[in-house]
């Protein structure tokens, strides 16, 4: 089948028409995104210049806060022009890549949140055997089978996308290129292709939300046996994980299990996961950490110090 399409960029119709609503906005998003960008650069430097990195809770860290900066920039920036200039319009090609990307990058995110859940599990479960669990060959095996088989997840929905006859209106009901707003505006009938989709990511995400449950269900009934210390911080870990699961999964959970259909809810939601979740991480995964902000102060106070020493 070769792609039929008579156009050559879509409008997003974003998340309002009203002026007011739309300089709130740009002044809220603009905010979000220096606040993101700013806050994952700190941890990623901070572990790398730290002995954290060795670490396998760390290092997926510095994996998570790399995702949040990949998949908000190929939205966050083209939603705050839009919202600065007027202008709504996409290319097919960008928006295209917004479709893989977006998909690509958060599937792999949802992956990573389960391997970080898994090492709190290892650690409070089978603490014996946890370096020879958690070692870091096997870590790095883990991040590899994630990105290839998103890739191999993702690559089959951007190639159904790309399928797509567009030959009439080109108008989108979002603020960024999504499977679901295309489908509703392509030439055919996309019934079954919502079905596949929402099968295809929909059963993923499924299966991710119980085996996170399951696995902090059994850290909860494990720490029974620990002392108050021990529980007090695998309970503080395990809050900022849940945190994360609970800001990431529900939006996911709305979108792919339910009838393949679009709703004026989505818009609101899909900011969970394109800015508001990617924003709160840094926060989530350093205010609750002791470790994390020591290395955090010094690692800048090092690099402050260093600067008034020189000058």
């Amino acid at each position: 089948m070769e792609t039929q399409r008579n156009i050559s960029e879509f409008i997003l119709l974003g998340l309002s028409d009203d002026n007011n609503v739309q300089i709130f906005c740009f002044i809220l998003f603009l905010l979000c995104f220096v606040a993101l960008l700013v806050g994952n650069s700190l941890i990623l430097v901070s572990i790398l210049f730290r002995p954290l990195f060795h670490q396998p809770m760390y290092y997926f860290l510095i994996q998570l806060s790399f995702l949040d900066i990949c998949y908000t920039s190929s939205v966050t920036p083209k939603l705050i022009g839009d919202l600065l200039e007027g202008t709504k319009t996409i290319s097919y090609d960008y928006c295209m890549f917004q479709v893989f990307t977006m998909h690509f990058f958060c599937s792999i995110e949802i992956f990573i949140i389960t391997t970080m859940a898994f090492d709190p599990y290892v650690a409070i479960c089978r603490p014996l055997h946890y370096m020879m669990i958690m070692n870091r060959t096997k870590c790095n095996f883990l991040i590899l089978a994630v990105w290839v088989g998103e890739f191999s997840h993702s690559f089959p929905q951007l190639s159904m996308t790309m399928h797509l006859p567009f030959c009439g209106p080109n108008e989108i009901n979002h603020y960024f290129c999504d499977i679901f707003p295309l489908l509703k505006i392509a030439c055919i009938d996309t019934y079954r292709t919502s079905v596949l989709l929402l099968v295809s990511s929909g059963v993923m995400t499924l299966v991710v939300f119980v085996i996170l449950y399951l696995s902090y269900a059994i850290i909860l009934f494990t720490l029974g046996n620990h002392s108050a210390e021990g529980r007090h911080k695998a309970l503080s870990t395990c809050a900022s994980h849940i945190s994360v699961v609970v800001l990431f999964f529900g939006p996911a959970i709305f979108f792919y299990l339910r009838t393949p259909t679009t709703f004026p809810e989505d818009k609101v939601l899909a900011l969970f996961y394109t800015i508001i979740t990617p924003v709160c991480n840094p926060l989530i995964y350093t205010l609750r950490n002791t470790e994390m902000k020591n290395a955090m102060r010094k690692v800048w106070s090092h690099i402050l110090f260093s600067k008034e020493t020189y000058s």
